[in-house]
Formats: C-alpha cells, sequence, structure tokens
C-alpha cells in the first residue's frame, strides 16, 4: 500500500505530502480501484502510522474522503436434505462434530473447545464460553444427539482415566487466570475436553505434556471432502455453513429473530437478519393482491 501511496503522488517529496494528499489517495482506490472497506481502512491505518512515526506529524481532517462501501456476502445455506447427504459421508467424531455444529448453530471453534461441563443433559441445554467477543451463551441441545453424545463422552472418559492413570498426564490447560487460581481443576472430569485429541502433546506455551481438544483443521478437510462427494452442491460449503444453515432453517420454521440472535450469540440484530435474505419462505406473510380472490 505504501507503494501504492508514492506511485499515486508521482515522487512528491515526503516533506510536501499533506492530508489532502491522503484524502484524494483514500478517495482514489475507493472510487477507482474499487477495494474494499477493510482494505481502505487498513490504507489509512497505515498512512497514519507513517504521518505519526515517520513524518512526525498529525493528519488533519479527513472527514469529506470518499468511503469504500462495505460489501454484504450472502451467506452460503445448505438444504435439510444436502446436509443429510454430506452427514452420510461423515463418521465418528466428525460426524458428531458436525452435527452438533448444526442442531446448536456453533461456530466450529466453539464447539473444539466443549468441556464436559457444558453440556446439561437434564435441561437440554449447552453452554458455550468466551465464545466470540468473549460472551457465554446458553443455546439448545438437540435431543436425538443426546443418547449418541453421552457413548462419546463415556469414550472421552476412558481416555481421561487412562491419562491420569499413567501420570503422564499434567492435566488440560484452561481458560484466562483459572490454571492459577484452580491449580488442580484441569484434572478434574468436568473440564476436560468433550472432543479430546487423539494422542497427547506438549503445550507450546506452557511446556506442559498434555492432552488437546481435538484440531479444526482436521474437521474442515473432513467436511471439504464430504461435501466434495455430495453431487448437485455447487457452492463453496464450509463448516461454517452448517450454522448459517442452522439460523435459516430456524427463521424458516417461524422462530423469532431475536430467539435467533440469542442463540447464536450476536451482539447486533442486524447480524442476525442477512438470514432474511437467504431464508425460503414469505417472511413477511404477506399475500400478493395477485393471489387474493
Amino acid at each position: 500500500m505504501a507503494a501504492g501511496f508514492q506511485g499515486y503522488l508521482a515522487g512528491k517529496a515526503p516533506a510536501e505530502i499533506g492530508s489532502s494528499d491522503v484524502k484524494r489517495f483514500l478517495s482514489h482506490i475507493a472510487v477507482e480501484k474499487k477495494v474494499s472497506a477493510s482494505t481502505q481502512n487498513q490504507a489509512f491505518s497505515a498512512l497514519l502510522f507513517f504521518f505519526r512515526h515517520v513524518l512526525d506529524r498529525d493528519l488533519a481532517d479527513i472527514s469529506e474522503t470518499v468511503r469504500a462501501s462495505p460489501r454484504r456476502r450472502l451467506p452460503v445455506v445448505l438444504s435439510r436434505q444436502e446436509i443429510r447427504r454430506v452427514f452420510a459421508h461423515l463418521q465418528g467424531v466428525y460426524l458428531l462434530m458436525a452435527k452438533l455444529i448444526y442442531g446448536c448453530g456453533l461456530r466450529i471453534q466453539e464447539c473444539a473447545d466443549l468441556r464436559v461441563k457444558d453440556i446439561d443433559f437434564e435441561r437440554g441445554t449447552l453452554t458455550v464460553r468466551s465464545g466470540k467477543g468473549d460472551k457465554d451463551r446458553v443455546t439448545v441441545l438437540p435431543e436425538s444427539l443426546k443418547m449418541e453424545l453421552q457413548l462419546h463422552l463415556a469414550g472421552a472418559r476412558r481416555i481421561f482415566d487412562q491419562d491420569f492413570r499413567d501420570g503422564r498426564a499434567e492435566g488440560v490447560a484452561l481458560p484466562d487466570a483459572l490454571e492459577r487460581k484452580y491449580p488442580n481443576a484441569g484434572r478434574e472430569w468436568a473440564w476436560f475436553w468433550v472432543f479430546p485429541a487423539p494422542a497427547m502433546s506438549d503445550d507450546p506455551r506452557s511446556g506442559k505434556h498434555r492432552r488437546h481438544h481435538i484440531h479444526v483443521s482436521n474437521l474442515q478437510r473432513s467436511f471439504k471432502e464430504a461435501a466434495r462427494r455430495v453431487e448437485k452442491i455447487d457452492r463453496n460449503a464450509s463448516v461454517h455453513s452448517l450454522r448459517h444453515s442452522f439460523a435459516t432453517h430456524l427463521l424458516e420454521k417461524g422462530y423469532d429473530i431475536r430467539t435467533i440472535q440469542s442463540l447464536l450469540g450476536h451482539s447486533n440484530l442486524q447480524t442476525t437478519m442477512i438470514y432474511t435474505h437467504v431464508a425460503g419462505r414469505n417472511l413477511l406473510g404477506v399475500i400478493s393482491p395477485l393471489d387474493t380472490p
């Protein structure tokens, strides 16, 4: 971006560069280069740093700069039939993780970070802790997954018992400062991963030999391969498409948009409203005058 600014000024001496040059350059890349809003903001941050720390000057008012328009991308949503066909090509732990992501509206990292204590079978809820924006939220736990999840946790319990029976494990990693406050909590079953990795490894930050959760890249690869094997899915579907599909399918069933916002953990309702553009039903409930007798 610095080279682009220098080329735009045609070799103008640094001492002669002013705020008007920055204003014209930012408008130029927005109007003629058609860069995205994030790219324009990145260019502004770089130039602000250049002025303050290289030229030792502050930028004057550039409020009249033409702003690049934010580009809104519609999410990739799969139909229920497409999701069932993708699931048919998944197996084992990756199938269970994909079902949880779709059934609970999780982000992929939120699924990987789940602890045993986050699942409440009696209440039928799943708690997401320290999600995006470091927020906790509660979402629905599908009734159809309870038995499968309990069987999976029985296997995870065997891994947990084996780790500490051998005396090799030093306890799972804990969030934030909890490890200092409760040094033995990482050895408790409640804090163990729902989806533990198949083998232990050294923690690069603490140097401790412990078991981590399954890496999200493994699920991403498995899902991509499964989607590729399904005929007639010509969109760039990813694991995150399952979260988009969760929201869209709830909207199509008539659930309130604010309920969906809460389940997804969106701070802004406008973020959730994007699903109204991809839902496959008349969300307004309006009957066209052409259809009325």
